[in-house]
């Protein structure tokens, strides 16, 4: 299926347009910021040109962002859900026909979005999470601790914690069995790390049993298209396994759901399960490995956590707003209307840049400093409005309960080697995180 692998080459620098969209800018926090400053500073409503794309407006002021987020009616989903070249596009609608490979809660609008986020709201709810999973979680991360302590003073944080950790919380919802988890993270990794070729080595190597990555030497792409007939393939079992024989977990709910009185369609039903799989996963690990990054650069961060846990909230939130996964989504416009002093036509596309609205310096104080112990912050990493991420409790449960169990156990942290971030400018985060670790 060589012919089939999505055109998602040739990225360029040429301008900071090209730039703001090459997954390459991404791998380079200084490099990207100071674009993103660039932009909030002097034109935070910008018309992109880059090679190679469709044009769209560049949104990356706080204030912008919340205003498009809120307007779902004046900005939709689904015409355009992330930045993809033209090529990537026309491609995909020759496979399925729209510009969606899979058709998820942030490819749809409402009535449709709303109706199957209502389907499982309810078992997202913070009570509903941790009355169902907490004990488990608890479990899960102190295991992890355990591992991460019997491989001595050094280790990827990433490779080792960072990756499983999340993805075994996300099995257990979705009642999938441990034996699939080297499937279920080589589904996970490439679907947003599908042009780096040390991600998709990394699964592939899981995959095989070969053991944990070690580095990668070719310049592997996903075929996009079998992924996601794989993912179909796996989830359609899980389907007609839940109707069959329903259990106490989320794949039962939404496979036993239905919608105006009639069964969930098919293709609704298994990208539901491939949304919660994938951003599921690929956040919280994302912003575990960077939350834990910032405390082994500063030391006062950690020992400010340590003497007081109460902490570890504000410095769940902080990770969070610091690392931000998900850097945009985009929206259409569905009439014309006035942003930041510009006409935004019907028609125009517009990328929210949710990474530079979490360094606005008019919303946040030092936005470049890492405060664990930060008491105003309003970031908007979960997105806002309709589309606020569903599993936002059940990613602060997780992160929580991780750093209860591992803080008290570290003496001292520093960073053992050089972190390295995935190649990808939609959702993105550290893909290795050598760590020294001195335990108590």
């Amino acid at each position: 299926m060589a012919d089939q692998v999505a055109p998602f080459g040739g990225f360029s620098r040429a301008t900071p347009d090209d730039a703001l969209v090459n997954p390459e800018v991404y791998t380079d926090m200084d490099e990207i910021h100071a674009l993103y400053t660039q932009l909030r500073e002097g034109d935070p409503v910008h018309w992109c040109t880059p090679a190679g794309f469709r044009p769209f407006w560049a949104i990356t002021k706080h204030a912008d962002i919340l205003a498009v987020s809120k307007a779902n009616d004046r900005f939709i989903n689904r015409e355009r859900t992330y930045l993809s070249p033209i090529e990537g596009e026309e491609w995909i609608r020759s496979m399925t026909g729209d510009t969606h490979l899979f058709r998820t809660l942030v490819d749809l609008d409402d009535p449709e979005h709303r109706k199957l986020r209502a389907i499982t709201n309810g078992w997202f709810q913070p009570g509903a999470v941790r009355a169902r999973l907490e004990g488990e979680i608890r479990a899960l991360a102190r295991s992890h601790v355990a591992h991460m302590r019997s491989l001595g003073p050094e280790l990827d944080f990433v490779n080792e914690v960072a990756l499983f950790y999340p993805l075994r919380v996300i099995m257990r919802i979705l009642g999938v069995p441990p034996a699939d988890e080297p499937l279920m993270l080589k589904l996970t990794q490439e679907t947003f790390g599908a042009i780096d070729p040390d991600v998709v080595a990394r699964s592939q190597r899981l995959t095989e049993g070969a053991g944990l990555w070690s580095g990668s030497s070719g310049n592997a792409q996903v075929d996009l298209l079998a992924l996601a007939q794989t993912f179909f393939q796996y989830f359609g079992a899980v389907l007609a396994d839940r109707r069959a024989n329903p259990r106490d977990d989320v794949a039962s709910v939404i496979a036993n759901s239905t919608i105006d009185g009639a069964p969930i369609p098919e293709r609704e039903a298994l990208s539901y399960y491939v949304i919660i799989a994938t951003a599921g996963h690929d956040t919280t690990s994302s912003t575990a490995a960077g939350g834990l990054l910032e405390l082994a650069k500063n030391p006062a961060e950690l020992r400010k956590l340590q003497a007081d846990p109460g902490l570890i909230p504000r410095f769940v939130e902080e990770s969070i707003r610091w690392v931000t996964p998900v850097k945009h989504f985009m929206r259409t416009a569905t009439e014309d209307t006035a942003l930041g002093g510009k006409t935004i036509r019907k028609g125009d596309g517009l990328a929210l840049f949710y990474w530079s609205g979490n360094r606005d310096a008019d919303v946040f104080e030092a936005p470049f400093e890492f405060r664990a112990d930060r008491e105003h912050n309003p970031h908007i990493a979960f997105g806002h409005g309709v589309h606020l991420c569903l599993g936002l409790h059940l990613a602060r449960l997780e992160l929580r309960i991780l750093f209860e169990e591992l803080l008290p156990q570290i003496a001292t942290l520093a960073v053992a080697g050089e972190p390295k971030l995935s190649l990808a400018n939609f959702v993105s985060g550290l893909k290795t995180l050598p760590v020294r670790v001195g335990w108590n």
